[in-house]
């Protein structure tokens, strides 16, 4: 009798476990199984760089004729190892490796080949929240690579950033988005040219900068770099004049006419200036590292680059131990973290403790109350009894049945009653520690 597939409820799933089951049946029935369609379960295998069963392979598995299963690939530093459903994908694994090739003297100069992270990014770009002159691209889209810079200057940026990163790539360090399945941070990056106390950026000299969603990184060895290119922005004097904010030293206000000047004001403004600052940063939590180039009259970012990746492949040593620094003050920060919430709960426990002594005895003075009062109503009646037995006259009846009535309203007053609803300290909280 053939029962209905139901998908299994899931969170994750690690890569190793996915290509057991990728192999083990059909792609249809495992993505069934999972609630995705094949189509997109195809895709997780890719971005996992985990190697599917080839076409065919179960009718000749059927007559035992398959082809033996490829080993899983190592997961190299940058992949994603792990799929969390309902959270984006990372980019596939490129199917070859990057080879420098030396060009041979007799050959003609080849046009730089565009990076793959930079193909198609320029329309990105320039679909912007602010198309103001004087202020940097916000792209509506964030995952792009990580390049800041005003729209006249956004292909000088491009140019760059290529060579940085074909460079990079060229010797085996593949610039990527950081991956989803690991926390990544961006650290702020200053614009200015020259570092100042204030800032003068934007119309109203308070302008937000765009920056991505994810980091854009490369890994020295087993460790994440992060990439920023910046547009840099210099102090200019602007002069208010026909109705917009421009340049002192423009044509416009050299042509301009006295009394137009008279009726002006200048004010200063943080402007992108089409000169460039390339920042590499560690990207994980609680490492403090950074280096950064800029274009200077001595050099340009480009006559940089052999300088950048030299720096950036001497790097390992140097954060391979600040990491190390940062773990072992990590598991230093989560044992004080641990010892003051232990403390926390010991000292909760204690109040519990009290609170619950205090309540037991505040009870216990509320019976002994109650008590005194149930004992002393019923003295009251026996003692009235016993008075009442001793009168033989027309007054006995009338009393007697006013002592009944008596009764009758007051109920029946037990003072065992009200120890039994006592609760005593341990009954109301048991301690968690050991008391000594």
């Amino acid at each position: 009798m053939d029962t209905e597939t139901t998908p299994v409820a899931f969170s994750s799933i690690a890569r190793d476990d996915l290509y057991e089951r990728v192999w083990a049946e059909p792609i249809n029935r495992l993505a069934e199984e999972l609630g995705v369609t094949h189509y997109y379960l195809a895709r997780v295998c890719e971005a996992l760089n985990v190697p599917r069963p080839p076409a065919g392979y179960w009718q000749k598995k059927a007559v035992g004729k398959q082809a033996p299963r490829p080993d899983l690939p190592a997961a190299l530093p940058g992949y994603q190892v792990r799929w969390d459903k309902g959270t984006p994908l990372s980019a596939p694994p490129p199917k070859r490796a990057y080879r420098r090739v030396e060009p041979k003297a007799a050959d003609r100069p080849r046009r730089p080949t565009r990076h793959p992270m930079l193909i198609g990014v320029d329309e990105s770009f320039r679909k912007s929240r602010t198309d103001e002159k004087n202020e940097f691209l916000r792209p509506y889209k964030y995952l792009l690579p990580d390049i800041v810079a005003s729209a006249d200057h956004l292909p000088a940026a491009l140019d760059i950033a290529n060579e940085i990163y074909n460079a990079l790539d060229q010797r085996g360090h593949r610039v990527m988005f950081a991956p989803v399945d690991q926390e990544m941070r961006r650290i702020h990056v200053d614009e200015q040219e020259v570092p100042r106390k204030d800032r003068k950026y934007g119309r109203y000299q308070t302008g937000s900068i765009w920056s991505p969603r994810r980091p854009t990184v490369t890994y020295v060895g087993s460790i994440p770099v992060g990439l920023v290119l910046t547009e840099m922005t210099e102090r200019v004097t602007m002069r208010y004049l026909d109705g917009s904010y421009v340049r002192e030293d423009s044509k416009l206000v050299r042509s301009a006419r006295p009394w137009q000047l008279t009726h002006s004001w200048t004010t200063e403004q943080d402007l992108p200036c089409g000169r460039f600052r390339f920042v590499a940063y560690c990207p994980l939590a609680n490492i403090d590292w950074s280096a950064n180039w800029q274009d200077t009259q001595a050099a340009d970012l480009k006559s940089l680059v052999p300088s950048i990746v030299a720096r950036l492949q001497g790097s390992e040593a140097e954060l391979s131990a600040l990491i190390v620094a940062e773990e072992k003050a990590a598991a230093q920060r989560r044992k004080e973290w641990a010892e003051a919430h232990e403390r926390y709960l010991r000292e909760e426990d204690r109040k519990a403790v009290e609170r619950a002594l205090a309540d037991s005895k505040g009870q216990l003075a509320e019976i002994m109350e109650k008590w005194a009062a149930a004992t002393a109503v019923e003295r009251f009646f026996q003692e009235a009894e016993t008075r009442l037995a001793k009168i033989d006259d027309e007054r006995r009846p009338d009393i007697e049945g006013r002592l009944a009535l008596a009764r009758s309203m007051l109920g029946e007053q037990d003072p065992l009653r009200f120890l039994s609803e006592w609760l005593a300290p341990q009954e109301r909280y048991q301690s968690k520690y050991p008391r000594f």
